[in-house]
Formats: structure tokens, C-alpha cells, sequence
């Protein structure tokens, strides 16, 4: 069985991996930018580098 394209379903090319074709990896890409993809999670899980110098303080 042979991995297919997230965007269009082709067969994957090794250059482009996991997409078939840079025009594919563009179009994920322009999603993400977009913001139609989104990581779920909360403020919460991000960490705040300078709170901690802030508590130092």
C-alpha cells in the first residue's frame, strides 16, 4: 500500500513527502497560514519564556 497525498490523494512523490507535488505542499502550507488548520490546545500549554525572569524579579 502506497501513502497518498493529504490534498489531492496521488501517490506521494519522495521529494515532496508526505505531498505529491510542490503545488500541494504550497496549498497546505497556504492553509496553515491562513489559519484553516489549527493546533488544539490552550493558552496554557504555551510556555512564556520571560515569566519566568518576570518572577525573579
Amino acid at each position: 500500500m502506497s501513502a497518498k497525498c493529504p490534498i489531492c490523494a496521488k501517490p506521494v512523490d519522495p521529494g515532496f513527502r508526505p505531498f505529491c507535488s510542490k503545488r500541494c505542499a504550497d496549498v497546505d502550507l497556504q492553509r496553515w497560514l491562513n489559519g484553516r488548520y489549527v493546533v488544539a490546545g490552550g493558552d496554557d500549554d504555551v510556555e512564556n519564556p520571560l515569566s519566568e525572569d518576570i518572577n525573579r524579579e
